[in-house]
């Protein structure tokens, strides 16, 4: 079976995404948060709020751990409008707490979103549909 990978979509319409992959992620918070269009501010914000340490702030992100540059896609991510947010296994790398407080926020937010991810509970608790593969 033949699968193309392309995705038309509705002009205007604005999609967050988070790949698996963080490998790109290189360069300060700082610079990436200008590049990206985010508030700086408010990326360390919800970073702190995703038990992220003040003194990962200053480093480049080529020496952060796979579970802090999560926290980094998943943060920029909130932060960018959107019309809807497509996360591929967000929670790879991340840790019990930092998933608590995802949820937290998902569940008062309520973005429209299309999640593939394998924690059980993290989609019963957030899935309004389950789509099977």
């Amino acid at each position: 079976m033949l699968f193309r990978k392309s995705l038309s979509v509705v002009s205007g319409l604005k999609i967050s995404y988070i790949s698996q992959d963080t490998s790109h992620l290189r360069g300060t918070l700082k610079a990436y948060a200008e590049k990206n269009d985010i508030d700086y501010t408010l990326l360390l914000t919800l970073l702190r709020q995703l038990d992220f340490s003040r003194v990962q702030f200053g480093k480049d992100m080529i020496e952060f751990s796979e579970g802090q540059k999560k926290k980094v896609l998943i943060a920029s991510s909130l932060l960018t409008p959107a019309h809807i947010y497509i996360w591929d296994e967000p929670l790879n790398y991340i840790d019990v707490f930092s998933r608590m407080q995802i949820e937290k926020l998902l569940m008062h937010y309520a973005p429209m979103m299309l999640l593939v991810e394998h924690d059980v509970k993290f989609k019963e608790t957030l899935s309004t549909k389950l789509v099977k593969m």
